[in-house]
C-alpha cells in the first residue's frame, strides 16, 4: 500500500481543514446567538483586511494608508479577544484551530514537508504493514532470554544466551538511545531460528515509537520494490526506500539473484551509505557465504560499512511456537 501514502495522507490534511472549517462555523454561530456586537467586530476586521489586501496589490493608496489599516485592523483584535475573554472565552475562539501552527494543517511549507507530514506517514504506514500487529509482540518488553541456551555451542567463545545478551547490551545501551546522532549499520547473521527476525521486529517498534520512519522489507519484497522503480517509475517508493530512518531488510540471500537484483541491491544499499541513511540487514549466510553470494561491491559494503553481529542458537522459533501452544 506505500504507492497511495501520499494520497491518503493529503485527504487527511484535507479533512482536518474542511473539520475545522466546520467547527468554525458553529462558534461563529454560537456568538452570533450570545454576542452579535462580537460577529459584527469580526466581520468590520475581516472587511478592512479585504480593504487593505486590495490597497496592497493595486499600490493605490500610500504607505501610511495601509499602516493605518494595519493599526485599525489590530485594535479591532485587541478589543474583539478583550470582548470574548471577559464573557470567559478563548482570545482565540473565532480563528481557526490548526493541529500543526507551521504548516496550518497543509503538509507542506511552501515545498518543503511538514514535519507533521512525517508522523502522518509514519501513523499510516505502520498501520497498513504487517509491523503493527507483529510488533505488538515481538518487542523488547517481551523480550525472552530464556528462549536461548545457556550452554555453549561448538566452538563458540559464549553461550546463545551471553551472545543475545551482548547483542541486546549494544542495542539498548548504544545504539538505541544515541540513534538520531548515528549512522551506524547493522549487520545481523547466523543460522535460522537464532533470534535474528526476533532482535529486527523489536527494534523496528523502538525505533518507530520515537517517531522514525521504519521500512521493513524481505530482501525478496525489496527486489520486487526495485523492480517496480525501475521499470514503472514509481518515484513515491523509491522516496520511501532511500530517506526513511531505518531500512530494514529481512533474509538477505533468499531472493532470487541476477544481474538486475545484484545490481540494484548495491544501488540502494550504496546511496543510503553515502547518505549517512542507516539500514539492517540479517542474513542466514555466513560472512563468507556473503562473499561467495553477491558481488564483491556488496560483499565489501555489507562487511566493511556495517556492525557485525553474530547470531547463533538452536531453532527458537520452534520453541516459541511450543511455548505458545502449552
Amino acid at each position: 500500500m506505500i504507492k497511495g501514502y501520499q494520497t491518503e495522507i493529503l485527504k487527511i490534511y484535507d479533512k482536518l481543514r474542511e473539520d475545522e472549517a466546520r467547527n468554525l462555523k458553529l462558534r461563529k454561530e454560537e456568538i452570533l446567538k450570545k454576542y452579535p456586537e462580537i460577529i459584527e467586530l469580526d466581520n468590520k476586521i475581516q472587511r478592512l483586511s479585504l480593504k487593505m489586501a486590495v490597497s496592497i496589490l493595486k499600490s493605490k493608496d500610500s504607505e501610511k494608508t495601509i499602516d493605518d489599516y494595519k493599526e485599525n485592523i489590530t485594535d479591532l483584535r485587541i478589543k474583539k479577544c478583550e470582548m470574548l475573554v471577559e464573557r470567559g472565552y478563548d482570545p482565540e475562539y473565532l480563528n481557526l484551530r490548526y493541529q500543526c501552527n507551521k504548516c496550518k494543517d497543509t503538509g507542506f511549507i511552501g515545498n518543503i514537508k511538514c514535519t507533521c507530514y512525517k508522523q502522518k506517514l509514519i501513523k499510516l504506514y505502520y498501520k497498513n504493514s504487517e509491523l503493527e500487529n507483529t510488533t505488538s509482540y515481538n518487542n523488547f518488553d517481551n523480550f525472552d532470554l530464556n528462549l536461548f541456551s545457556s550452554h555453549k555451542l561448538g566452538d563458540e567463545k559464549y553461550s546463545p544466551r551471553k551472545n543475545m545478551e551482548n547483542n541486546l547490551e549494544y542495542i539498548l545501551k548504544d545504539y538505541l538511545p544515541s540513534f538520531s546522532e548515528i549512522s551506524t549499520n547493522l549487520l545481523f547473521y547466523g543460522n535460522p531460528g537464532s533470534g535474528k527476525t526476533y532482535l529486527s521486529y523489536c527494534i523496528a517498534k523502538s525505533v518507530l515509537d520515537m517517531g522514525f520512519l521504519v521500512i521493513y522489507k524481505t530482501s525478496d519484497e525489496l527486489i520486487k520494490n526495485l523492480r517496480e522503480i525501475r521499470f514503472n517509475n514509481d518515484s513515491g517508493l523509491e522516496s520511501l526506500l532511500l530517506e526513511c530512518d531505518l531500512l530494514i531488510v529481512d533474509d538477505l540471500g533468499a531472493e532470487h539473484l541476477n544481474e538486475f537484483s545484484v545490481t540494484e541491491l548495491f544501488n540502494i544499499i550504496n546511496k543510503r551509505i553515502l547518505a549517512n541513511k542507516k539500514m539492517l540487514i540479517s542474513t542466514n549466510l555466513t560472512l563468507p557465504g556473503i562473499t561467495k553470494q553477491y558481488s564483491e561491491r556488496i560483499a565489501s559494503r555489507l562487511i566493511g560499512e556495517f556492525k557485525l553481529c553474530k547470531f547463533y542458537s538452536e531453532d527458537i522459533r520452534i520453541k516459541k511456537n511450543l511455548e505458545k501452544n502449552r
